[in-house]
């Protein structure tokens, strides 16, 4: 068993030499922590963790010193001191180099494992963190103590939940199902609730377990699938909770020696899919055993009474078991060695029952009973050796002469004598008469099988190491020793085999069964005994070699000793080359000719006699570096020098040192199938082979990696150069939109001057047609007005000369009517003032209501400026029209009135008056096509730039609409009203006889209905038409005129009225338009 004291180092090896799968009891390694000084003692290891590969281990022990063991690369390294004890770890958080560590002052820290850095410090729990249980996205983790368990975000490190419970209960553990997104909280009193992660509502609660059980829950384990619920506690009973459907499903008993579970982790397995089936349990006499689940079948264990284990965790990828031990170290199992022992039959029962003593003495005298057997077997007396070959001799003759029987129809001591006379075989049939004296099976299905298996993983690359220019030789070399490696896994692991195999490749490239079979025979035959010290080079067969020398040649073996010169360097490369290296082609064939014919032990010979042959350069040398080239380089020597001094030392060399007493004779390969070739140290070959697979399939999984660097270093330029390629666009693309926003700022800079050239022109004309209008209006009632006075100036001169010329016959009636004139201007002045009051009030209104209907569009937004303009235009309009209607309704007001009295008094200027009433008309008519042309225009640009202000526009014509319903209203009210009036001047006139000329004023009238719509009326009736029926009483005239001016003002009240009320009516239906405040809500 492996040991590692980590000491006072902070860093270094885990393992010298990894142990194989058959360490003793599955132990790769055993870690310890001494502290050497005054008092030495052992720091004791408490908790342990695997990251999310299994690959890398994290222990803490109770001085606070965190360490990481990177089983891959076989390194430890000391990331962090805590300078106190730790009370749980993780170690799969989602960045893979940080980890949790709990501490006994109750709170959690992340450090960094490569910087090793504190990362964040987390408090929150007032007794020691239990367990630390992290997400399968490694980004949330749950701690747990007694009294809570929290909840944290590990990319912000913020506890998120925390989980409360009374004393009186407690907390057992909270951790994460694998695979789901489940929280299991298990508390005390055996209960079990099931939380979902996102809302933390309550999925499930697990029901109470088997009534009159006594099973407190202590310790859980959950499967990979998060399928599998296992309970255990103070009791030999496993609770076994199938999660999908709640419920109880099995309850295992374990052996009577349990009495408590302290610890369950399940095994994991790469095939099983997450359902794991093997569960570690842990009890009171600190064994761990595993059991299947299924079969409840006790599997094998970990610890002992002696050794006992504290805690254990298992690898995600099942591979390594690691165990707190309770004396404070750190085991570590593999699980393949484990399940191995496991597979292996029971010990022999004398284990258990015979004394240990007795049992040693017995062990002890069985080892001395084997070793003397063994030595005895092997080393024969030279009197029994020589006495088995004459009984041989001597009785089997026959026996020998079948032996020197080859097949083809050769004999081995006639070729033999063939060579000794001609030195080699004839080149044209040298390869038939190795093939008879090997005594080649040629096994076609048993070599067809071997090549089926395909080429051997140790020789994938082998022309890497080996790089032949010729492809064919190539692919023979790599089948054929990947044929060997089939047959026989100490052929993968020999590193000098393809050069002992190259030169046969060579020479029988064309035929690879027969080059197949050449190799393997010279590897049975004339290599024996040379993997017995694999991987070393085969001491026992130097060490026959150096003896030889010895006895030959002294001086030379004593010259290569004084420069340190051994058999590994002047034996070994000429062994394991076969002499391709210091021998050309037709040197190399002729020795092989000797070697074939002779015994295993000649090719041991010739190497020796090589190096006697060669003594003379030899004790030259004195530079280790000289002696080793000489024998990896040719060298000018006389083979067949070497062929006779081989056959020299063959029969000079004394039988107790002779190779040939250790070797065995020519034995040939068998028929049908090719022999077992064990003779090697099979566990360091399977080792060997382990690791090489291992390393196979890391250099697969770095050439996986590397190619995926690659391919992601190849979209990574592919992305960068799309992202340049993009990023120009973008640029190009923003000097374009640059361009075109400069352009369009100039446009809009252009459009926004054009837009206040017009508005100013509007603002102009809008003035101007306010001026105009205004100066029209002042115009007109000061024409009014000085007609009016121009009237009344010739009416008083007609009245004064007419009164002058009646002053004598009617001196009472001109009294009367120079009264009635007083009365008429006196009323006339009033109404006069009457109507300036009310125009101007009217004016003011309307100015007013146009200021404020100004101001509210000014403050609406620049959005809906236009459509504002346009809705105040149409306002304005309308406003316009309902001033000229109202003053077109007052005007007719005033001109009944002028007409109720001054009927009798204006006659001769009536016709004047039409004159410019028209013109007066035609000027307003003219005014009001311009308007409807500017209006006209206006829409037209308004219907093609704001076509979106449709529907304002529909609601403005309603209102206009509304409005001149208004105004026909009115007008039609107020032609009522003046029909009234007239036909009641009608009526007097009848009954007094006084308005005789009303019935041509109303004829007049109805002539002029067109132009008199807009120009306000005025009598006909001039005072000098004066009929004979005048003359009536004073008294009957008074009394009409009180009643006419009644009527008067009683139509003239009605009329204000009727106006309040409309004006009242239109602005019920049509309120201004307002807009409501905009409030922002966050």
């Amino acid at each position: 068993m492996e040991s590692c004291d980590l000491g006072g180092r902070q860093r270094g090896p885990i393992w010298h030499r990894k142990p194989g799968p058959a360490a003793r009891r599955g132990v790769i390694v055993n870690i310890i922590h001494s502290v050497k000084g005054y008092h030495s003692k052992t720091i004791r290891f408490l908790n342990v963790a695997f990251d999310s590969s299994g690959d890398s281990l994290l222990a803490g022990d109770h001085q606070g010193n965190i360490y990481v063991f990177d089983l891959n690369g076989n390194r430890f390294n000391l990331v962090q001191r805590t300078m106190q004890a730790c009370t749980a770890l993780a170690f799969n958080l989602r960045r893979k180099t940080e980890f949790l560590v709990a501490l006994a002052d109750y709170s959690v820290k992340c450090f960094d494992t490569e910087t090793k850095e504190l990362v964040s410090w987390m408090r929150g729990h007032d007794s020691s963190v239990s367990s630390i249980s992290v997400h399968g996205s490694g980004r949330y983790a749950i701690t747990t103590s007694t009294d809570t368990a929290q909840l944290w975000d590990l990319d912000t490190f913020q506890r998120k939940r925390k989980l409360n419970v009374r004393q009186s209960v407690g907390i057992q553990k909270v951790f994460f199902l694998p695979l789901s997104n489940t929280i299991l909280s298990c508390f005390k009193d055996n209960s079990v609730f099931a939380w979902e992660f996102d809302t933390l509502h309550c999925k499930y609660q697990l029901p109470t377990p088997v009534e009159g059980s006594v099973l407190l829950y202590k310790v859980f384990a959950v499967t990979r699938d998060g399928r599998i619920f296992v309970a255990g506690g103070k009791s030999n009973h496993l609770h076994l909770w199938c999660l999908e459907s709640k419920q109880l499903i099995r309850i295992i008993q374990m052996p009577a020696k349990v009495r408590a579970v302290r610890h369950l982790e399940f095994l994991p397995d790469s095939f099983d899919g997450g359902s794991n089936q093997v569960l570690g349990v842990l009890s009171q006499d600190n064994i761990m055993r595993f059991i299947h689940i299924e079969t409840c079948k006790l599997l094998f264990d970990i610890g002992s009474p002696e050794e006992g284990i504290s805690t254990a965790a298992t690898s995600p990828n099942g591979r390594y078991i690691a165990s707190v031990m309770e004396n404070g170290s750190l085991n570590l199992y593999s699980v393949q060695a484990l399940t191995q022992e496991g597979d292996k039959p029971p010990p022999p029962v004398f284990k258990a029952v015979e004394d240990w003593s007795k049992c040693t003495s017995e062990a002890n005298k069985l080892t001395m009973r084997v070793t003397s057997g063994t030595s005895e077997q092997p080393w024969k007396s030279k009197g029994s050796k020589i006495e088995t070959r004459l009984l041989k001799l001597q009785v089997n003759t026959s026996l020998e002469n079948k032996e020197n029987e080859l097949p083809g129809g050769l004999n081995k001591k006639r070729l033999q004598a063939l060579l000794k006379g001609f030195g080699e075989y004839p080149a044209k049939y040298r390869m038939f008469v190795w093939r008879s004296l090997l005594q080649l099976p040629e096994n076609h299905l048993a070599f067809s099988s071997l090549i089926d298996k395909g080429t051997h993983s140790a020789f994938v690359n082998i022309q890497n190491e080996y790089p032949i220019k010729s492809r064919k030789l190539l692919r023979v070399l790599q089948r054929t020793l990947s044929a060997l490696a089939h047959w026989s896994a100490i052929f993968a692991e020999t590193p000098y085999i393809p050069l002992l195999a190259f030169p046969f490749v060579k020479l029988f490239q064309n035929n690879q069964l027969i080059c197949f079979e050449v190799v393997a025979t010279v590897v049975v035959n004339f290599c024996q005994h040379w993997f017995e010290y694999f991987p070393n080079p085969p001491v026992n067969i130097l060490s026959m070699m150096e003896n030889v020398l010895a006895h030959h040649d002294k001086e030379l073996l004593q010259h290569l000793i004084k420069y340190n010169v051994t058999s590994q360097v002047y034996a070994w490369p000429l062994l394991e080359t076969l002499f391709s290296e210091v021998l050309t082609r037709e040197e190399w064939l002729k020795v092989f000719d000797n070697i074939f014919s002779n015994h295993p032990s000649y090719f041991l010979m010739i190497v020796v006699a090589y190096i006697i042959c060669s003594r003379a350069p030899l004790l030259h040398c004195n530079q280790t570096g000289d002696f080793e080239y000489f024998f990896h380089h040719r060298n000018n020597l006389d083979i067949n020098v070497v062929i006779k001094e081989a056959y020299h030392l063959m029969e000079a060399t004394p039988l107790d040192i002779h190779p040939q007493r250790m070797l065995d004779d020519f034995i040939p390969l068998t028929k049908g199938q090719y022999p077992v070739f064990n003779k090697y140290p099979k566990f360091i070959v399977d080792y060997q082979t382990q690791e090489r697979e291992r390393i196979r399939q890391d250099e697969i999984e770095y050439l996986r990696e590397r190619q995926l660097a690659h391919e992601l270093e190849a979209k990574a330029q592919e992305w960068k150069a799309e992202d340049e390629a993009w990023y120009r666009k973008q640029e190009l693309l923003q000097e374009a939109e640059e361009q075109r926003r400069k352009m369009l700022l100039e446009e809009e800079e252009k459009l926004a001057e054009q837009r206040q050239r017009l508005a100013a022109v509007k603002r102009e004309l809008k003035v101007q047609e306010l001026q105009f209008l205004d100066a029209s209006r002042r115009r007109f009632l000061k024409y009014q007005q000085d007609q009016r006075q121009m009237e009344l100036k010739r009416l008083d001169d007609e009245i004064a000369r007419k009164a002058s010329m009646r002053e004598q016959e009617t001196a009472a009636t001109v009294q009367d009517v120079e009264v009635r004139r007083m009365e008429l201007e006196s009323q006339r002045q009033l109404f006069e003032q009457h109507l300036i009051k009310d125009q101007e009030a009217v004016t003011k209104g309307m100015k007013e209501e146009v200021d404020a209907r100004q101001r509210r569009v000014d403050l609406e937004d620049h959005l809906v400026q236009r459509l504002m303009e346009i809705g105040r235009e149409e306002n304005q309009k309308a406003q316009i029209v309902a001033e000229e209607n109202l003053a077109k309704a007052e005007q007719k007001c005033i001109g009944t009135d002028w007409r109720l009295q001054a009927l009798h008094k204006l006659r001769r200027g009536d016709q004047d008056r039409e004159k410019r009433y028209e013109e007066i008309a035609k000027l307003l008519h003219d005014n009001r096509v311009k308007e409807a042309e500017l209006l006209k225009a206006m829409r037209e640009a308004e219907e093609k730039k704001w076509e979106e202000v449709i529907q304002k526009k529909a609601q403005l014509e309603e209102e206009q609409k509304a409005a001149a319903a208004a105004d026909e209203h009115r007008k039609q009210f107020l032609e009522d009203k003046m029909k009234d009036a007239l036909e009641m001047a009608e009526k007097l006139q009848r009954e007094d006889g006084y308005f005789e000329r009303l019935r041509d004023l109303k004829a007049g009238r109805t002539e002029r209905g067109v132009e008199l719509q807009q120009v306000p009326r005025s009598g006909n009736v001039c005072l000098n038409d004066l009929s004979a029926s005048e003359s009536a009483s004073h008294m009957s005239l008074d009394r009409r005129r009180e009643e006419l001016a009644c009527q008067e003002r009683e139509l003239m009240a009605e009329v204000r009225r009727l106006r309040l009320k409309l004006t009242s009516q239109a602005r019920t239906r049509h309120p201004p338009t307002r807009f409501q405040a905009t409030k922002w809500t966050p």
